[in-house]
């Protein structure tokens, strides 16, 4: 395997997935004496241009993110539509999915990682940036995902 494939080793984000993203948020808010975050609903399939498994997908998610320090945490409930949040959700249950490293070249990333047995389980377009969920679960027990924000 490549050495240092994504030239960073700041964890930017820990992603959970939840059954109700509603009651879970309330549940860290209090347990941190925060105020709940407003959940948001990914975009539709025409801007996100989400890929599962190379196959676009009308997966949408609600999502919460919770700034603790240095860390965000993000609170994941999917839709019924296919997804990885969707199948590592009916797979493994509620908990945690994915920790997320900022990167710059995306597509040299994913290159790199495939070239790596890391494939690509899914990708799409935020406002402001793009992120891929690459598939390290044999080699590093957790989704890692690359977020790439626009400059």
């Amino acid at each position: 395997m490549e050495k240092n494939i994504l030239g960073n080793n700041v964890i930017t984000q820990i992603g959970i997935l939840v059954h109700d993203i509603e009651k879970t948020s309330q549940a860290y808010a209090d347990f941190f004496g925060i105020d709940k975050p407003e959940w948001s609903l990914t975009d539709t399939a025409d801007l996100a241009q989400t890929e599962y498994r190379k196959q676009a997908t009308e997966a949408r998610a609600k999502l919460a993110f919770f700034d603790m320090g240095s860390l965000q945490l993000e609170l994941i409930e999917p839709d019924h539509n296919p997804s990885t949040w969707r199948e590592y959700l009916d797979e493994h249950g509620e908990g945690p999915h994915h920790i997320a490293f900022v990167i710059d070249g995306m597509k040299e990333k994913v290159a790199v990682m495939e070239r790596n047995q890391m494939p690509l389980l899914q990708k799409g377009e935020y406002t402001g940036g793009r992120y891929a969920y690459m598939d390290t679960f044999k080699d590093l027990k957790i989704i890692l995902e690359l977020l790439e924000n626009d400059k």
